[in-house]
């Protein structure tokens, strides 16, 4: 870690973020660290505030969801927000070599991966190709989500960001211990393409569980 500033807290960090979603969703954007000082900055490390594992879909553009800048956030994309093991070697870097203190794993609106795992797990019917490891990683969500009496794709969405984080705290004992600990923060979240807001689902590590970015209520469904 490059110690241009000092490192906040899970929940500064987090409540940072919200700060950022609230300014996207009322279309008040402040593109924070966009110059050329940030960029000179940054030539000599990285700082991130936080680690996102999100889905690939074009929709979900991180640092724009949050209103953040360059060097804010240390990204990791996968369709569906699945884990393997680059993934979670990405994120044990940000945390134990960036010393980032906010990891969140961020589900949204409309997921592909997730409407694919429900229809074949309906269908019986798995793609021939490398698609059907994004079916067999999504599906156990799915299927936690309907043993809970859930059967919209909005539940399932949500359950699926759930069960990637608490996996991330079962299969990395290093984030697990920093969580235990309250020196990281886990929060699992979805995006809604219709307001624009990301609803937080869990959270693990000192975060605030009560704090909603952008204050909208995580039980409202989203528009189908």
């Amino acid at each position: 870690m490059n110690p241009m500033t000092l490192q906040p807290t899970p929940a500064q960090a987090w409540e940072r973020l919200s700060k950022g979603n609230e300014r996207f969703v009322q279309d008040n954007l402040a593109h924070p660290n966009m110059d050329k000082d940030r960029r000179e900055k940054l030539r000599l490390g990285q700082n991130p505030i936080a680690v996102v594992l999100a889905c690939s879909d074009s929709r979900v553009p991180v640092e724009h969801i949050f209103d953040a800048g360059l060097g804010d956030i240390f990204v990791v994309r996968t369709a569906g927000e699945i884990l393997g093991e680059e993934v979670m070697g990405s994120v044990s870097y940000a945390v134990n070599s960036l010393d980032v203190p906010l990891v969140i794993v961020l589900g949204h609106e409309g997921c592909g991966a997730v409407a694919a795992a429900v229809e074949a797990l309906d269908g019986g019917d798995l793609p021939d190709d490398h698609q059907r490891i994004l079916i067999e990683r999504v599906a156990p969500s799915i299927l936690v989500a309907r043993n809970e009496g859930k059967t919209k794709s909005f539940e399932f969405e949500r359950r699926h960001a759930a069960e990637t984080a608490a996996q991330l705290i079962q299969r990395m004992p290093k984030l697990g211990q920093k969580s235990a600990e309250g020196t990281v923060g886990l929060v699992a979240a979805r995006y809604r393409q219709d307001t624009g807001a990301v609803e937080t689902v869990a959270t693990y590590g000192g975060v605030d569980e009560q704090r909603t970015v952008a204050t909208i209520n995580p039980d409202t469904p989203a528009a189908p």
